[in-house]
């Protein structure tokens, strides 16, 4: 399970106006805000203004020119910057967590917070535990034998809360499952995502392929600049 929420992106006016600044042909120019930049659609998403910034003929073809040229030449993408909530499980989040460079992070502390409320089965991606009799040769879930872990968990919280003895807190942490969900606030680029997302379109785990990846494909401009490779192109043509 991965959540995408509250994200925002912005930077495309001033990526564009400084991607020509090498050869100053400001004057071709030809991009631009629509009217009623601001938008608002759905409980958690606030589509600002790049959702609604045209980007002209002329501009793109520069782009992507300097996309194909290498890292070095399209620092324009380092400047279209995207901020989003994920709430995603800790076995995700240890893969997110090589992606260093242009990245900045600031997620819910389980440390500090993993005793303040009952752990329940919405805290964990599970939505792949299922029933394996013929592996094991048992009649059980491996959904129950998470449960089980959970009411445990669950009489350590309680004893921790009660008695502030850490003893019983480092059985939480300790013992906690890397499919525990964890939210944090993370402050990536247009650069960052392309990178990562070539890198983890094929990836075996739900939460790169399909989740990540899928999300990134719906930001404003995604094919153009991120998803853009022209190599495929050719060899689609061929």
């Amino acid at each position: 399970m991965i959540k995408f929420e509250n994200y925002d992106i912005w930077g495309f006016e001033h990526a564009l106006r400084g991607m020509r600044n090498p050869l100053e042909s400001w004057e071709r120019n030809d991009s631009g805000f629509a009217e009623n930049c601001n938008i608002w659609e759905g409980d958690d998403v606030w589509y600002t203004s790049a959702f609604n910034y045209k980007i002209g003929p002329y501009d793109l073809a520069l782009a992507q020119r300097l996309i194909q040229a290498g890292p070095e030449h399209r620092k324009f993408l380092r400047q279209i910057m995207v901020s989003v909530d994920i709430t995603a499980p800790l076995y995700w989040w240890k893969e997110f967590d090589t992606y260093k460079v242009g990245t900045v992070a600031n997620s819910c502390s389980t440390m500090h917070t993993i005793h303040t409320r009952p752990i329940t089965l919405d805290d964990f991606s599970c939505e792949h535990l299922g029933l394996f009799v013929d592996a094991f040769n048992w009649d059980e879930q491996s959904i129950d034998i998470l449960n089980d872990i959970i009411s445990l968990l669950n009489k350590y919280r309680e004893l921790f809360v009660k008695t502030k003895d850490r003893k019983y807190w480092w059985q939480i942490i300790q013992l906690l499952p890397s499919s525990y969900n964890q939210r944090r606030t993370v402050t990536l680029n247009y650069e960052n995502l392309r990178s990562m997302y070539f890198q983890r379109r094929n990836h075996k785990l739900d939460e790169w392929r399909i989740g990540f990846c899928g999300w990134v494909e719906d930001l404003p401009y995604a094919e153009e600049f991120i998803m853009f490779d022209p190599k495929e192109d050719e060899d689609g043509a061929g």
